[in-house]
């Protein structure tokens, strides 16, 4: 009787987690896992590119959401082309219910006119799913000090392939992209039945404002006016933001949230604001930056916000660094 109240209970729950609307990571510095955020961006660095992010979402809520995610990827100029790799991990709740994924990326770079380029680019995943069901605890554990039994249980790590593709449009002040995110629609369910994974849509872009400087040759100042907005299935976030550049110091600011115009149940969209600080030394192509994202909705009193870390670093040769620089997006960093 136990063990079939048990059973019942734990597929109760992963039903919430696994057959509902499962939702992808986020990073508030989209900019700094770009291979994440679109297949596209492969490639778009001057020779070799190491990014790596680490996100701590609502770091006061037990089993709060845990994000990381690396990539390494390289622009192969003399074939117009790029290659690249992912690996992300989302992990969250006392079970530590999880995904982990490795990915294959690969982009085409055309030049429509002097000052404008089109990236396409793909990405095939590798994703497993699982839950440790050693990290739970029962009422009837605590009753007769046991351990959790799951040999009754239909319940497994599941691996499945998923496929994205992209597109980013720019030039020396603008840039545009879209991302279409689990096109195959894989089943990702750890229980019998379909729990299919919605694909995503994503449009981000913006436009850079180069400011005048009392010295051109060596103080670099500009502002960055930036979008990202997603959807998947009847979800969808908007989040707008701001970057002030002045070398080697970045200050950012962004709003998440679409309050006026949609509302979920009654509850208002509207989810957070965030500062962003990086720190650029030119001289190394290396990128460093942090964020925290205040909470903004009702979970404002409970969450104590999110914290985020990104790096970049990029390298070359020297005859790389020598040749005319191409296949550049001109978006913000973090």
């Amino acid at each position: 009787m136990i063990k079939g109240l048990k059973l019942i209970l734990i597929l109760s729950m992963l039903s919430i987690f696994f057959v509902g609307n499962a939702q992808d990571m986020q990073f508030t510095q989209f900019n700094a896992a770009p291979l994440y955020l679109n297949p596209a961006f492969t490639g778009s660095t001057i020779e070799h590119r190491i990014a790596t992010s680490y996100r701590n979402q609502w770091a006061a809520i037990p089993g709060h959401f845990v994000n990381y995610a690396f990539s390494y990827d390289y622009n192969m100029a003399d074939f117009n082309s790029g290659l690249g790799l992912l690996f992300a991990r989302e992990q969250a709740g006392s079970g530590n219910l999880g995904n982990t994924e490795l990915g294959f990326l690969y982009s085409y770079h055309y030049r429509i006119d002097k000052k404008m380029y089109i990236q396409p680019g793909i990405k095939f995943n590798y994703i497993t799913r699982g839950v440790d069901f050693n990290e739970l605890l029962f009422n009837d554990q605590l009753a007769r000090g046991g351990g959790v039994t799951t040999d009754d249980i239909a319940v497994d790590k599941v691996s499945y392939m998923d496929v994205t593709s992209g597109v980013l449009l720019y030039s020396p002040k603008l840039w545009l992209g879209l991302s279409f995110n689990h096109m195959n629609q894989p089943n990702q369910t750890l229980i019998d039945g379909e729990s299919p994974l919605y694909m995503k849509f994503s449009a981000h872009g913006g436009y850079k404002f180069k400011l005048e400087s009392a010295d051109k040759r060596t103080e670099k100042r500009y502002i960055n006016a930036v979008f990202h907005y997603k959807a998947q299935q009847k979800y969808d976030q908007l989040d707008l933001g701001v970057y002030y550049t002045h070398n080697p110091l970045v200050f950012g600011f962004w709003y998440r949230g679409i309050p006026m115009l949609k509302s979920y149940e009654g509850v208002l969209n509207n989810d957070a604001v965030a500062i962003i600080i990086g720190y650029m030394i030119e001289e190394h192509n290396l990128n460093i930056g942090y964020s925290y994202d205040a909470t903004i909705s009702r979970l404002a009193t409970n969450s104590a916000g999110s914290h985020e870390i990104s790096l970049i670093y990029e390298v070359a040769s020297k005859k790389k660094k020598r040749r005319k620089r191409k296949f550049f997006t001109p978006c913000a960093k973090f």
